[in-house]
């Protein structure tokens, strides 16, 4: 659905890709923003693409071929990103941008089943290994790379503020008075800006591809909401998707919980050790990971009502479990003096 298939293989071949016989095209992960297929050919040769999703998309939102320039920047660096292969921006191929990339041969833990059949060592390797992954996105030199005009240089905090609570206001399904509130106070509370790097926007366990042998990152992926701005703003919302045992912010995919997973005080440990960045900060934006997560979530299920076809083999967010993040986000507000 939302694939020309006799087009896409012509553009194929415009790319300089030989393709054995027919191409078959497959929905693969549990995302529900871009769309993402994988790509076949005859002889089991395979590459990944990517495509805005159906329906109505609210303006600025699900850029892919945005997404495929950072990707494409990120190439000769440390960091761990499919290699681009083509960007599709020609009606004759497709009514909306397709984006095609290298297929990545490892392991996706965006299941519980697939958690629960790691040994507990292993989930450590890959935990330990997200924040030294962001690390190296935030080491990226903007000005080598190209990415350096990406985005504003206003204040983060302010802009994301303001973008999420614009995106609120235009998909949300009811009111939600809590939420209100809390945008209230960090918007009080928005730190001054004091460096600025790449950021992924939405890095967590089910937006990176591992090593079967190591548990390493080998594919950071999902870089649709990426920009410039404060790099802890990453790890705050890595780790609003970390629940611990105990917490109902999890939803379908409560992995962290399981043996083995670090606590989200280790993984920060690890972050900060790697890049010295403040420790008190980065309360802040665990506290507002939490606030756009449950943005994301509502506009994801807003999305679903509106067009059933977009719905994804994880389900849809229920208010019951926005809710349950917006609970858990004003508790860390009030953890941090927010």
């Amino acid at each position: 659905m939302g694939i020309d298939p006799a087009a896409v293989t012509g553009w194929f071949g415009d790319l300089g890709i030989t393709v054995a016989g027919r191409l078959t095209f497959g929905r693969i992960g549990l995302g529900q923003s871009n769309l993402t297929y994988l790509v076949t050919d005859d002889e089991g040769k395979r590459w990944v693409l990517r495509r805005p999703p159906l329906g109505h998309l609210l303006a600025s939102a699900h850029d892919v071929a945005r997404e495929a320039r950072i990707m494409a920047a990120l190439a000769d660096t440390d960091v761990p990103a499919p290699r681009i292969l083509g960007v599709a921006q020609d009606p004759a191929v497709s009514e909306v941008p397709l984006v095609l990339m290298e297929h990545i041969d490892g392991q996706v833990v965006d299941t519980m089943e697939i958690a629960e059949s790691l040994t507990t060592q292993r989930r450590r390797e890959i935990a330990v290994s997200l924040p030294r992954t962001l690390a190296k996105i935030h080491a990226v030199d903007l000005d080598r790379v190209g990415l350096s005009d990406l985005a504003g240089r206003k204040p983060y905090a302010a802009r994301q503020l303001k973008r999420w609570a614009g995106q609120w206001e235009q998909s949300k399904t009811r009111e939600l008075p809590e939420l209100d509130d809390l945008t209230r106070r960090l918007v009080a509370a928005a730190p001054e800006q004091t460096e600025l790097s790449l950021v992924h926007g939405d890095f967590h366990l089910r937006n990176v591809i591992v090593s079967r042998e190591t548990g390493d990152v080998i594919g950071a992926l999902d870089w649709e909401l990426s920009t410039l701005g404060d790099p802890l703003a990453d790890m705050g919302s890595m780790l609003a998707y970390w629940p611990e045992p105990g917490e109902d912010t999890g939803g379908d995919f409560p992995a962290s919980t399981l043996e083995g997973f670090p606590d989200r005080a280790e993984l920060a440990r690890i972050y900060l050790d790697e890049t010295g960045r403040d420790p008190e900060a980065l309360k802040f934006w665990h506290a507002l990971g939490l606030w756009k997560l449950s943005i994301i979530a509502e506009g994801v299920m807003r999305r679903a009502l509106d067009t059933p076809a977009n719905k994804a083999a994880a389900g849809t967010p229920t208010a019951e479990r926005i809710d349950s993040i917006v609970r858990k986000a004003r508790e860390i507000a009030d953890s941090a003096g927010i």
